[in-house]
């Protein structure tokens, strides 16, 4: 497969403390990689750093082979990288069709596919803020996947969500990857989602990476069980 994510060294720092210290990290085309770690590990940095919002203080990113490391993150969504927030972005007071041609007027794309796909057809003209949580979400995702990303980063996408809804957004990525060649990095919690549909998993602790590889590995791994997991047994 090809490299489509290249991220060498890379440190970012708040003040004083380091959030990312050294961090190289590879992501293949295709690829669904989860990302793992206690709270304050530096799982959101790096996806901030990444997606253009956190301009890291050493290290370099390449994306898709070219240099990406000063460009902003709307140069680097208009060169293929989305991403999802923790905090969904949506405009609360706009409806569901009116926020996704805004978004779609930019790649001048056709985001009906996507409102089905999402099961968002039949709310398009429901205000955000008339939506339930789970709807909420998926228009985050949606409005992330407009103009057809090549790589999507997603920050905790299960976050609120019920047992059912976390099930259904782990079949829609899987569907992502195959259907649409999207390459899909997500930081989420619940470990039933990262272990169900990751091709690999990567361990942060205190800003560096401590493991990384296959899920049934990283998962026995004793370094993570004691740093993540709660213990080595």
């Amino acid at each position: 497969m090809n490299t489509i994510l290249e991220v060498d060294d890379l440190a970012v720092r708040y003040g004083g403390v380091r959030a990312l210290d050294g961090v190289s990290v590879r992501l293949s085309d295709g690829e669904i990689r989860g990302l793992i770690g206690p709270n304050g590990s530096g799982k959101s940095t790096f996806i901030d750093a990444i997606s253009g919002r956190k301009l890291p203080a050493s290290g370099r990113i390449r994306l898709f082979g070219q240099e990406v490391t000063r460009l902003s993150a709307v140069d680097r969504r208009l060169r293929g990288l989305s991403r999802s927030f923790q905090r969904t972005s949506i405009f609360p007071e706009l409806t569901v069709r009116e926020q996704m041609s805004l978004a779609a007027r930019r790649f001048g794309s056709d985001p009906g596919e996507i409102l089905e796909a999402l099961g968002l057809a039949a709310h398009l003209e429901s205000l955000a803020n008339q939506l339930g949580y789970g709807e909420q979400r998926r228009l985050d995702l949606a409005l992330a996947l407009v103009g057809s990303p090549k790589l999507l980063l997603l920050d905790e996408p299960a976050a609120g969500l019920s047992r059912a809804e976390s099930l259904a957004l782990a079949d829609m990525l899987r569907a992502l990857v195959r259907d649409a060649g999207t390459t899909v990095c997500l930081v989420e919690h619940d470990m039933d989602v990262i272990f169900g549909i990751s091709d690999s998993v990567t361990v942060f602790d205190t800003g560096r990476v401590i493991a990384e590889g296959e899920p049934k590995a990283v998962r026995s791994d004793p370094a993570v069980r004691r740093a993540y997991l709660g213990s080595e047994g």
